[in-house]
């Protein structure tokens, strides 16, 4: 029984996983760190309102709408939808209000000029240089 135990537990690798596997790894990872802030996690079948899952303060007074993605991300379909965003990068999960960080966003890049925003609606970030970390500063948790 241990020796098949021990072969049950080996750890995965991330990128072995196909898309639908990364995104349930990463919202495990993610309740993972909410649940230290006070946050219990209830996953959505179907994107309900935008959401991917809903994060419940243990306090019962704050619900948040919570969209998961690969990266930092702005679609303009969840403009005025109280959305939250998340994403995992290193060992920080980013958790930042939609609308808010897009205002920022528009007034400091180039965001809405792009061809991507324009056309499609959506703009994200394949990777994330000094500036932007410092904007997500805030809404960084360990």
């Amino acid at each position: 029984m241990v020796k098949e135990m021990t072969e049950m537990f080996n750890k995965i690798s991330y990128h072995d996983l196909n898309a639908k596997q990364k995104e349930q790894f990463n919202f495990q990872k993610i309740s993972a760190v909410l649940a230290d802030y006070g946050f219990l996690t209830i996953k959505i079948g179907d994107d309900w309102k935008g959401a991917d899952f809903l994060a419940q303060h243990v306090g019962g007074d704050m619900i948040l709408k919570v969209q998961l993605k690969g990266r930092l991300w702005f679609e303009k379909k969840y403009i005025g939808k109280n959305i939250w965003m998340c994403f995992r990068k290193d060992n920080f999960v980013y958790l930042y209000p939609h609308d808010d960080l897009l205002n920022i966003m528009l007034i400091s890049t180039n965001i809405k000029n792009t061809k991507s925003w324009i056309q499609d609606g959506i703009y994200h970030f394949p990777s994330l240089r000094p500036e932007f970390r410092r904007i997500l500063e805030p809404f960084k948790l360990e």
